[in-house]
């Protein structure tokens, strides 16, 4: 066991803390995190454009093509019912371009991953 990792294994021990795998859904356990986490990166992204653009929630339905308890379930970031394509899609209906880059993964960590990064 490398010098590091024997530290904070005794300090997760000691404190109960662990540290982040960087996806929260993946330190719960929780099923389909990776999809989780992209579809809050996208939800995140789509807030804040609507919060800059000063949109009611019924401006932003109508821009978007659904209805207003739609926009408020995402406001509130309760995805469910949102794939990651309609995310993206809203994305798009907000002027946003929406790139998805595929590249090997490296060889240093376990399986592939997605991430999304707002620019």
């Amino acid at each position: 066991m490398a010098r590091g990792t024997a530290r904070t294994k005794k300090t997760e021990q000691i404190t109960g803390v662990m540290s982040s795998s960087g996806n929260v859904f993946a330190d719960l356990k929780l099923p389909n995190a990776e999809e989780r986490q992209t579809k809050v990166r996208l939800a995140l992204a789509i807030n804040r454009i609507l919060q800059q653009g000063r949109l009611t929630q019924t401006e932003a339905a109508r821009r978007l093509g659904i209805n207003q308890p739609k926009i408020s379930a995402l406001l509130h970031y309760r995805l469910e019912g949102f794939s990651v394509e309609r995310l993206m899609l809203f994305l798009n209906a907000l002027g946003r371009d929406v790139e998805i880059v595929i590249r090997v993964k490296s060889s240093s960590r376990g399986p592939g991953r997605i991430v999304v990064t707002a620019a």
